[in-house]
């Protein structure tokens, strides 16, 4: 009879067992962005055990700030656009989808402008190998006749962050739970702490460098002067570069394709409301009215200007996302606002910090013909009809998109914690603060799901490991 009962006993324990690894962890992420579905990717390649990933997203299309507009048939990015080649994230998620990449050419010739006049351009290249070789060395002497040494002071500069960037893809890192402390392992996190005009004049850089070419390339990618943040603004000089790529169709299919890959549920048209945080879960209330139970919960969007609830609630730094207006248009521009002919009119029309020049940059995207080309233009207010009206003698079609597209970057930063409730709430989008892009997104993720696991997985994470060439995934004990 006592044998029964043990034996009993022993099946009852053997069931609740069973039982506990049946249950799935539920991880639900917020925003389908590139945080979150590089978050998703991370969590499948990492998770040493069965887990259950839901991904909310409020439009009715993946890919956050990731997307495309169509003018008159052709299609365009409309958000994050350029891709560095030393991005190994999305290098690596672009083979792994089977996407193709579109570089664009190096010839592109661009203008400064102050307001008044052209303080500084480069030649355009002509249509035959011979006239390209002939522009490219005229521009390559003039640059450096005007800007001498601190070319290669900037290049300098750029290039010890981002040798200090790629430590970052190391998989052997430990998890951090703060920004600060991610940035100084890797020696990177004192840029934040200083603006860029502070760090170039402190490695000599000269005034009119920063004044001319440094700021036309902060307004171009990020809207923002030389006052910018150094960690920021060293990225932004990074996307100035050669050998810059984008995904063929629009980068937007590099989240849309991770998340297929995952097999996350995805919820479109479902923008969370409230996130409550209920005896070791969290129960996340939904626009349509239901809700959902989950472990942990990852915040893959900006606190800033969301309308999300948070019980209990928390604090983190005050922060500010700058909006670049970005308008598309179908047309010509007017060559006379510009004192120009259709020959001498720069390519790509970038500007010095003015505030009484409207706009921040004037691209070509594509040409129909000597009259009709399609454009992008940036600035820091919607531009009206008036005053588009006077830089295009032509313009047969107009689309204007408001971004909130990366922080207000202003040194020294602060960072919010990468777990905002001590226990599993954890926030993509803190990375931010030092620098915003498609790629500096994934490494944030990386970052957030070795922290999670670490912490329900008592540090034992399934972690891709190279050989020959291919990734294959192994169970290592890290410690994290």
């Amino acid at each position: 009879m006592r044998t029964h009962w043990y034996l009993f006993f022993f099946l009852v324990i053997l069931a609740a067992i069973g039982r506990t690894h049946a249950t799935n962890k539920h991880v639900c992420i917020v925003g389908s962005g590139m945080g979150g579905a590089s978050a998703s990717y991370f969590l499948k390649e990492y998770a040493g055990f069965p887990l259950d990933v839901s991904i909310f997203e409020e439009r009715d299309r993946v890919g956050g700030r990731m997307a495309v507009v169509d003018l008159q048939g052709d299609t365009f990015e409309a958000g994050a656009s350029i891709i560095h080649p030393k991005n190994l994230h999305c290098v690596n998620f672009t083979k792994l989808l089977g996407l193709k990449q579109t570089t664009d050419t190096d010839d592109e010739s661009f203008g400064i402008w102050d307001g008044k006049q052209f303080v500084f351009q480069t030649a355009r290249a002509g249509d035959n190998i011979f006239s390209k070789a002939i522009a490219q060395i005229m521009n390559t002497l003039s640059t450096l006749w005007r800007y001498g040494a601190s070319l290669w002071r900037m290049q300098t500069y750029v290039s010890d962050l981002l040798s200090n960037f790629m430590e970052l893809y190391k998989e052997d890192r430990p998890a951090y739970d703060t920004v600060e402390g991610l940035l100084q392992s890797v020696d990177l996190f004192n840029s934040t702490q200083y603006t860029l005009e502070e760090l170039l004049l402190n490695k000599g850089l000269s005034r009119l460098i920063i004044d001319e070419l440094v700021t036309f390339i902060m307004r171009i990618n990020y809207g923002q002067s030389v006052s910018i943040s150094g960690m920021a603004g060293g990225v932004s000089l990074c996307g100035s570069g050669g050998d810059l790529w984008a995904v063929e169709g629009g980068n937007w299919q590099i989240p849309e394709g991770l998340i297929r890959y995952t097999n996350a549920s995805l919820y479109l048209n479902q923008k969370v409301l409230t996130v409550t945080a209920l005896e070791g879960k969290y129960e996340v209330g939904l626009s349509t009215g239901g809700s959902t139970t989950c472990d942990a919960v990852i915040l893959a969007t900006p606190l800033d200007e969301t309308e999300i609830v948070f019980s209990p609630t928390f604090d983190i730094p005050k922060r500010e996302m700058q909006h670049t207006y970005t308008t598309f248009i179908r047309g010509f521009l007017n060559v006379d606002y510009f004192g120009c002919t259709n020959d001498t009119i720069p390519e790509l029309i970038g500007t010095k910090e003015d505030s009484s020049i409207p706009f921040s940059s004037i691209n070509i995207l594509k040409e129909y013909n000597a009259t009709d080309k399609a454009y992008k233009m940036f600035s820091r207010a919607s531009p009206p009809d008036e005053l588009l009206d006077q830089l295009f003698s032509i313009r047969s079609s107009t689309i204007r998109i408001n971004w909130a597209a990366y922080p207000h970057y202003s040194a020294p930063e602060k960072f919010a914690p990468y777990i905002l409730d001590g226990n599993h709430l954890y926030y993509i989008n803190t990375f931010e603060n030092a620098a915003s892009s498609i790629e500096t997104s994934a490494v944030s993720a990386q970052n957030v799901v070795r922290l999670l696991l670490s912490r329900i997985s008592a540090g034992v994470i399934k972690t891709p490991i190279e050989k020959d060439g291919n990734q294959q995934s192994e169970v290592e004990d890290l410690e994290l």
